[in-house]
């Protein structure tokens, strides 16, 4: 058994490639993959080569963790049926070639344990439950570890990722946040919140800022707008070291919160919020293209602001 796969062979060097699959065993499912999405942030630096030290880094790699698709075998374990639709955070399926995080690739062998049922209606937009459960965690990550959830109410960015935290924001019933960004084209598409460029804003006492920009020499500018006490989160990926002048933070006796990887329970709660139609998926994706002009839609994805998600469509490929 085999699939078509984009392989970064190298930084800024991808082919379509034919792989061999591992095996399928009992807790195993093969899903053909209907659509996957293009991450800008790790994803990226997967590409320009500046990915910091992380399990399983190396070419040649299959990127990839924004995969949806139909179930065409399902083991006796696994826990699921044929015919499922599923969203799958990636797999490590091809053998010599590493899987980071392996879900760019038109069939997939994946535990059964790591994949999550979908609703069919979802389509292509299920490719966005993995930032979703991103944002989510990054508020609830907080509670899970004892602590209590300080909702944002400044975000720094207004990608995918922004305008996530800032709906599942407005959905829990909280105080609409204020959303930073600096490009123009980026600005619009809020949902009951406001976007604005930062110089245009004088506030000083934000109490939880939510940083999705990446920017790993941010952190002096935001710990300069908190209230005494208040706490900025790093909800983006970051390939440069973070540093901060000490004397600022120390007289706002401020907090810095790295917000970790999503896990499962995030997963399911963001997948029911959307299915009850209580947060919206609509205008998040931007870019479309067919698998086999992956090595096209990469660059457009990393390169065109304009563009905030780019999704490949597998459904063609034998």
């Amino acid at each position: 058994m085999n699939t078509l796969a984009v392989v970064l062979e190298r930084p800024e060097h991808l082919a379509l490639s034919r792989l061999e699959l591992t095996a399928a065993g009992a807790k195993d499912l093969v899903v053909e993959i209907a659509h996957s999405g293009i991450s800008t942030g790790t994803e990226k630096l997967l590409w320009t080569g500046r990915m910091p030290s992380f399990p399983g880094m190396g070419y040649p790699l299959v990127p990839g963790y924004e995969s949806v698709g139909i179930v065409s075998h399902a083991g006796p374990e696994s826990g699921h049926r044929v015919g499922d639709h599923v969203f799958v955070p990636g797999a490590r399926c091809f053998g010599e070639v590493r899987g980071l995080f392996g879900g760019a690739a038109s069939r997939l062998v994946v535990d059964g344990a790591r994949v999550v049922p979908i609703d069919a209606a979802l389509g292509e937009q299920g490719v966005l439950l993995a930032l979703a459960a991103t944002a989510y965690h990054a508020v609830a990550g907080e509670e899970r570890l004892g602590g209590s959830i300080t909702p944002p109410d400044l975000i720094v960015g207004h990608g995918v990722l922004g305008r996530l935290l800032a709906r599942l924001t407005v959905a829990a019933g909280y105080a609409p946040p204020t959303v930073w960004e600096l490009n123009p084209e980026r600005q619009g598409g809020a949902e009951g919140y406001a976007v604005v460029n930062p110089d245009d804003d004088a506030r000083r006492d934000y109490r939880a800022i939510y940083d999705v920009s990446g920017d790993a020499s941010i952190l002096d500018a935001l710990i300069a707008r908190l209230a005494p006490g208040g706490e900025v989160v790093l909800a983006g990926f970051y390939s440069d070291r973070l540093s901060f002048a000490f004397a600022p933070a120390f007289m706002r006796e401020a907090r810095v919160r790295a917000a970790a990887e999503w896990q499962k329970p995030d997963l399911l709660a963001v997948r029911e919020l959307i299915e009850a139609g209580r947060v919206s998926l609509d205008g998040l994706i931007t870019h479309r293209e067919r698998a086999e002009r992956a090595a096209r839609a990469y660059p457009v994805a990393f390169g065109d602001s304009a563009c905030l998600k780019m999704v490949l469509d597998w459904r063609e490929c034998a």
